[in-house]
């Protein structure tokens, strides 16, 4: 297949599994199944990103360059989500401050159209690495690809029952989801031809990427696996992490020799 519909496939039918997904998790499984899911994401996101994007961003880019944009992206997505916190909690009575957080009714659909929008923003960044990712190679734009997926189930199975906390139905937020998730095929399409002449910024796009991966994994996923600190949940945690590190090795190992 050609490069752009590697990229196409990969963003639309990313998106759409990582909805459906969720949607399915969410209906199937149990609340200590998904953090199963939120570890493996955790190893695949940090895999990905010190095992395949950062080697080719410091192969095809100046090194000093790469590390510093690795640097300031970690500050960036920290900054942004300070931001979309302040958005959403600006007063001391909020549900982040509140002892009863968690308890309330629903807030006529405020905090899913917020989190519909956040999620949009995400998905269009998401398209644009993947883009990024697949007209460097082939084998990096499926890993990466495969990593986005991994991390957006349980992600979105966030949203989906922040959406239903907020008033949706099952089925309006699985239909908003979805729509959402196009985002990633629009991002991903209007990358793709504004990358083909503007090269010289794979390498810097393949380094956000990466620390989108990390901040996500290391500021958004671990905390929450810190909750459950008894030594058998702890062993768990570390093998799904360290499968997820493992699939995307070995997965970037096998696309290698077939490339």
């Amino acid at each position: 297949m050609s490069t752009l519909a590697w990229i196409l496939l990969m963003s639309f039918g990313g998106g759409l599994l990582s909805v459906l997904g969720a949607a399915l998790v969410a209906r199937q499984l149990s609340p200590s199944a998904v953090t199963l899911l939120v570890s493996y994401a955790i190893g695949a996101l940090l895999g990905a990103a010190f095992l395949e994007l950062l080697p080719h961003a410091l192969e095809h880019g100046d090194p000093a360059r790469t590390t510093g944009t690795v640097l300031v992206g970690i500050l960036l997505f920290f900054v942004l989500e300070k931001l979309v916190l302040w958005r959403h909690c600006h007063h001391e009575h909020c549900e982040t401050h509140s002892p009863e957080a968690g308890q309330h009714d629903h807030d006529h659909g405020r905090s899913g159209l917020m989190i519909l929008v956040g999620d949009s923003f995400h998905n269009f960044v998401d398209g644009v690495l993947i883009a990024a990712a697949f007209m460097e190679s082939t084998e990096l734009g499926i890993v990466t690809g495969l990593a986005i997926i991994a991390h957006e189930i349980p992600q979105e199975l966030g949203d989906f029952i922040v959406l239903i906390n907020s008033g949706f139905s099952r089925a309006r937020a699985l239909v908003f989801n979805l729509l959402s998730s196009l985002a990633t095929f629009v991002g991903a399409l209007l990358a793709y031809f504004m990358l083909s002449s503007l090269q010289e910024w794979t390498p810097m796009l393949l380094a956000l990427a990466a620390a989108s991966m990390i901040y996500v994994a290391v500021a958004d996923l671990i905390p929450g696996l810190h909750r459950r600190a008894e030594l058998r949940a702890t062993v768990q945690q570390v093998s799904l992490i360290a499968l997820g590190v493992a699939s995307i090795f070995f997965m970037g190992m096998l696309l290698g020799d077939a490339a």
